[in-house]
């Protein structure tokens, strides 16, 4: 929508704001951390505008958030704003999807939930190319090679380098969706059931060993055909991430054609994680996952 505030200020915007209130001050009072006028308070806690690392610093020790949280929105605030490695994709990158990478890579959660292909962080690069091929919006060579190597770089990072904690339920459908022919779509379920049966993934998709010091624990599971009407029924793709999990701080982004639209509220994350909670206890465990997985890949 045009005139938006960034998801990724609105989200900053809106935690300052909770820890401000729950401390009881008023907009006069954060006023003075800042030596500033009340008014640019007002216009960061409601996204318009953005704030200095240091100015981020200083409220957030004057209103006792603890380090982990500071480091969360901190990195969630300034990450990358000028360098980061996916500014070399903005052909198949908007600013939105910029954001949603920055936000994704400072996650301590990340609870995924596909009906239509298997999530970003999960494609093995022949299936990421399959849907590079058909998708309209990728209309060069360049930018279907762009398109599979953000994915690529997104997993090399946060199954990789990090340790985030990864849930995601697929549908079965999405498994039967024939991307890529029988080879691309034997490979790729073929990794999924291994991570399904070992909890946490050794390998990426691309093949590479994950990090020893740092490998993403994950929960991967289907679900059936046979589990019938579900708590997601009629809805797309869903990802909700979260940074700090004592404060509740989060955002669900839900894709679409345009680039989707991220959701800030704590009541509308709330809702979305009790939804995904339906979900998962809805799905088949690790190990029948792992047994779906490989009975749909041997057709």
């Amino acid at each position: 929508m045009t005139g938006t505030a960034p998801v990724r200020r609105r989200l900053l915007g809106s935690a300052l704001r909770k820890y401000r209130e729950d401390l009881g001050f008023t907009l006069d009072q954060a006023a003075l951390i800042l030596e500033c006028d009340r008014s640019k308070i007002s216009r960061i806690e409601t996204g318009q505008r953005g704030i200095r690392a240091k100015e981020l610093r200083e409220l957030l020790a004057d209103y006792g958030v603890a380090d982990a949280e500071q480091e969360a929105l901190l990195a969630i605030a300034h990450s990358g704003r000028q360098d980061g490695w996916w500014l070399e994709y903005r052909d198949v990158l908007s600013e939105a999807g910029q954001d949603y990478v920055i936000m994704e890579l400072a996650a301590a959660e990340i609870l995924a939930f596909e009906p239509n292909q298997i999530p970003d962080l999960l494609q093995t690069p022949e299936y990421a190319s399959a849907l590079a091929d058909a998708d309209a919006n990728c209309a060069s060579d360049d930018q279907r090679e762009h398109a599979v190597e953000v994915k690529l770089a997104r997993q090399r990072i946060v199954l990789g380098a990090r340790s985030p904690r990864l849930e995601v339920v697929i549908t079965e459908g999405a498994l039967r969706q024939a991307v890529g022919g029988v080879r691309v779509m034997r490979g790729q379920l073929g990794w999924l059931a291994d991570v399904a049966e070992a909890g946490l993934v050794t390998t990426l998709p691309d093949g590479d060993e994950a990090g020893t010091g740092a490998r993403a624990r994950i929960s991967l599971q289907v679900l059936p055909f046979a589990a019938g009407a579900h708590a997601a029924a009629g809805c797309g793709p869903m990802t909700v991430l979260r940074f700090a999990r004592s404060q509740g701080l989060g955002v669900v982004h839900l894709s679409g054609l345009s680039g989707g639209v991220s959701l800030e509220d704590r009541e509308e994350v709330a809702r979305y994680l009790r939804t995904f909670g339906q979900l998962r206890s809805a799905a088949l465990p690790g190990s029948a996952s792992a047994r779906l997985l490989r009975a749909v890949a041997q057709g």
